[in-house]
C-alpha cells in the first residue's frame, strides 16, 4: 500500500538504487507509475506492506518499507528486486552495479567505477570533505542523515588519502 514517503516513520527501511546516468524528466515520470503500481501491490505473504519511494536527482531510486506495520520476508525483497531488473530492461540503465559510487562535484553529480574513484582519491580531485552517497544506509533516518555525506564519515574513507 502507498503511503505519501515524508509520512513514513523514520525507521523505515530503505533501498537505494543509482542509476549510472541521469534520468531524463520523462524517464522519472514513467518509473514513477512504474513504482507506484508495485508499491501499491507489494506484499509480504499477502498481507500489504506500508511503503513508498522516491526518486531523488533523477539518478536514485529510493524505496521503503514501514516494518512497524509488517516487515518485510526475502520473497517480498525478491520481488523489489525484480522490479528494479524490469526498470533497468525498460530505460536501459544499470541499477544493481554496487561496483559504481558517486560524488559531488559543486552541483553536478558523478557516477564513476570503483576503479576510478581510488585514483581520483590519489590525483586529489576527491578528499575527505567530497560529498559522497552512501547508499549502504538502511534506515528513512539515515537518508536524512548519513546518505549525502563528506567521504570521511562514510565507508568511502577507506580509500582516502591520509
Amino acid at each position: 500500500m502507498f503511503i505519501e514517503f515524508d509520512m513514513l516513520a523514520d525507521s523505515s527501511r530503505v533501498w537505494v538504487y543509482q542509476a549510472d546516468r541521469t534520468l531524463n524528466q520523462s524517464e522519472v515520470d514513467q518509473i514513477s507509475e512504474y513504482l507506484r503500481n508495485f508499491v501499491n501491490n507489494w506484499k509480504r505473504h499477502g498481507d500489504d506492506l506500508s511503503a513508498s519511494f522516491k526518486i531523488e536527482y533523477n539518478q536514485f531510486i529510493i524505496l521503503a518499507v514501514d516494518e512497524n506495520v509488517n516487515e518485510v520476508s526475502g520473497c517480498s525483497i525478491d520481488s523489489s528486486v525484480h522490479i528494479i531488473k524490469e526498470i533497468e530492461k525498460a530505460f536501459d540503465v544499470d541499477l544493481l552495479n554496487k561496483m559504481k559510487v558517486s560524488f559531488k562535484d559543486g552541483t553536478n553529480i558523478n557516477t564513476v567505477g570503483l576503479n576510478d574513484f581510488k585514483k581520483y582519491v590519489t590525483e586529489n580531485k576527491i578528499n575527505a570533505n567530497t560529498i559522497v552517497f552512501n547508499n549502504m544506509i538502511n534506515s528513512k533516518a539515515d537518508l536524512a542523515s548519513a546518505w549525502e555525506v563528506e567521504a570521511s564519515k562514510s565507508w568511502h574513507a577507506k580509500f582516502l588519502v591520509s
